[in-house]
């Protein structure tokens, strides 16, 4: 597991790997990762759920890092970049020489965990957190995020019986 510490050592990390490379990287973290950065809702998140530019160079430095630090490959991964449906408002985490890293703001990852709507998961967690940091009182106040990121398209049936079961929780 991953805690605050080590995630910003693993950033760290990157950070001289990239300037050997004399390179400016970027990552935009979602998901756990931003539950413990920005949050502190939670001690610690399994990996870094991420997007980030320029590509090739991020992985590179991210696989010789978990060399470094006897973590799996794949500690920093992009998997969820299909959640990111457009540039998301962004708030500054670190800001390193070689390496910058953003998150989205409260209400985009609120919309993300809705969409993602994983019942198996810490999710259900994640988004009651963020209903509560956010003060809204109903499931329609969670749509209206929602829908201020996502068309309707882009959203799944089961967001909606999320989202009613969350706020029943909440109540």
């Amino acid at each position: 597991m991953l805690d605050v510490k080590l995630i910003k050592e693993l950033f760290k990390a990157m950070n001289k790997e990239l300037a050997k490379k004399n390179v400016i990287g970027e990552i935009g973290i979602c998901g756990g990762a931003v539950m413990c950065l920005v949050y502190n809702a939670r001690s610690s998140t399994k990996d870094v759920d991420a997007i980030f530019h320029p590509t090739k160079e991020i992985r590179q430095a991210s696989r010789t890092v978990a060399k470094k630090f006897g973590l799996e490959e794949n500690w920093l991964n992009d998997a969820v970049k299909g959640f990111f449906h457009e540039d998301p408002p962004r708030e500054e985490v670190m800001n390193l020489s070689h390496l910058r890293i953003f998150a989205p703001s409260a209400e985009y990852m609120l919309a993300m965990k809705c969409v993602s709507a994983r019942f198996d998961s810490l999710d259900g967690d994640d988004t009651l957190f963020l209903i509560s940091y956010l003060a809204l009182e109903s499931a329609e106040d969670v749509f209206k995020i929602i829908s201020k990121y996502y068309p309707s398209s882009k959203i799944p049936a089961k967001t909606q019986f999320w989202i009613e079961e969350i706020m029943e929780k909440k109540k």
